[in-house]
């Protein structure tokens, strides 16, 4: 099993490119299955999560052209397996993702229910009544979710809860039901934001998207279109966390700063000094870091998946910080790993209080999901002496090359056996 070695206590100065976001990229990978036309779709994150899910369609009977990453063609001119297998349902929760537009376009769906996730319950209740609603006939047996529909229709769907992948399921569904479908308390995230200009794109009438109320009106077919995948506001704040943290300046391209209002505000709270442009970020740092309360919360406000990369901020920051988590019931997993790191926190259910300390020492410790194993590279990158992190295919999941981009930035990082 691979693992990260890293010798901390090295600023970082240099620039990085920011890759496409993986939370953007994979529910458009399933509006591929709503046209029998080739989409084009660039600016796709290498990660495990997508070549997951490239798996999953080409096994449903999806051509899939890979060979210009990050540039990705597919046509789902033909669909032959309208099943999502246990196998890879339970490696990637966003799997889900193709029961709206399989439903819509092919009539029916068979899909594993994802397995049990490491931060939280994530149920998928509301992506099943939604689509009930809308005239599909859903049962659940032997793990599968068993969906039929001879046309979708048009109806008003108020979301118990936000979800982001659920709006995303529903709105994609939409595009072919009959009649109007209106989503009330939608999710609001710019990823939702980025599927709807792809459905756009290929042909979809859809208004409202960025907000918590979602107008779709149904079309007979979509076609081909081409979509250039947004870039990535996790990897970008959890750079410029690791820069805030260890200190240094860093300059990140080729993303965008209108995506991260809220993460922008608490790091210039902590005392970084960040110019920005269009696509651009820089960030400089040369004083310990203040410590910043954080209460996640779904968009615009602060992100749950920048939770654990602060965390880790304020282990090394002057003061007191409360953190509070509202989204996911176990997203506090890391806090184990990072006292291991001599960090001082007292969790109380969903809230961690942080007390700042001087130092990190460097530890083994091991990451229990995506984000925890950023917050462990952060504080690596921070402690005293050698951190060793297993359990990384954690961060291959969602981070292209983090280990390589940091090491362009001088960090003192490198995978092994």
């Amino acid at each position: 099993m691979q693992k990260l070695i890293i010798q901390g206590g090295v600023p970082l100065h240099g620039e990085i490119t920011i890759s496409g976001a993986k939370n953007a990229a994979l529910p458009v990978l399933c509006a591929a299955l709503l046209t029998e036309e080739f989409i084009k779709i660039k600016n796709v994150p290498v990660l495990q999560d997508i070549t997951t899910m490239l798996s999953l369609l080409t096994q449903m009977g999806i051509n899939v052209t890979a060979t210009n990453i990050p540039e990705i063609s597919l046509s789902a001119s033909t669909l032959t397996h309208l099943v999502a297998p246990y196998e890879m349902v339970k490696t990637m929760r966003a799997a889900i993702l193709i029961l709206g537009p399989l439903l819509a376009r092919a009539g029916e769906a068979n899909i594993s229910l994802p397995g049990g996730c490491a931060i939280g319950l994530r149920p998928v209740d509301q992506h099943i009544k939604g689509l009930q609603v809308m005239g599909a006939e859903i049962h659940i047996k032997h793990g599968y979710i068993h969906a039929r529909a001879k046309k979708l229709h048009g109806a008003r769907i108020v979301f118990d809860i936000i979800t982001v992948t659920g709006t995303e399921n529903l709105m994609m569904a939409a595009t072919l039901a009959e009649g109007t479908t209106i989503l009330e308390n939608a999710a609001r995230e710019p990823e939702v934001v980025d599927l709807a200009n792809c459905l756009i794109a290929m042909g979809a009438k859809i208004h409202g998207a960025g907000t918590d109320i979602i107008t779709i009106e149904g079309v007979p077919s979509l076609y081909g279109a081409e979509h250039t995948v947004m870039p990535d506001r996790i990897e970008t704040g959890t750079f410029l966390v690791a820069a805030t943290a260890v200190g240094g300046e860093i300059l990140l391209r080729e993303t965008d700063p209108h995506l991260l209002d809220a993460i922008l505000d608490k790091l210039t709270e902590a005392g970084a000094h960040i110019d920005s442009n269009e696509n651009w970020i820089r960030l400089k740092m040369h004083t310990r870091p203040k410590s910043i309360n954080v209460r996640t919360a779904p968009y615009p406000a602060f992100p749950t998946d920048m939770q654990a990369q602060f965390m880790s901020l304020n282990c090394v920051a002057s003061g007191t910080a409360i953190v509070t988590e509202t989204i996911f019931e176990n997203r506090l997993m890391h806090v184990q790993e990072l006292i291991r790191m001599n960090a001082n926190i007292e969790v109380e259910g969903n809230t961690a209080i942080v007390h700042g300390v001087p130092q990190l020492d460097g530890a083994h410790v091991m990451a229990t999901d995506l984000r925890a194993s950023a917050s462990l590279v952060i504080a690596g990158l921070v402690a005293q002496g050698e951190t060793v992190i297993d359990r990384i295919y954690h961060l291959d999941r969602g981070y292209e090359n983090i280990e390589g981009k940091l090491s362009t930035l001088g960090a003192q990082i490198r995978r092994a056996q």
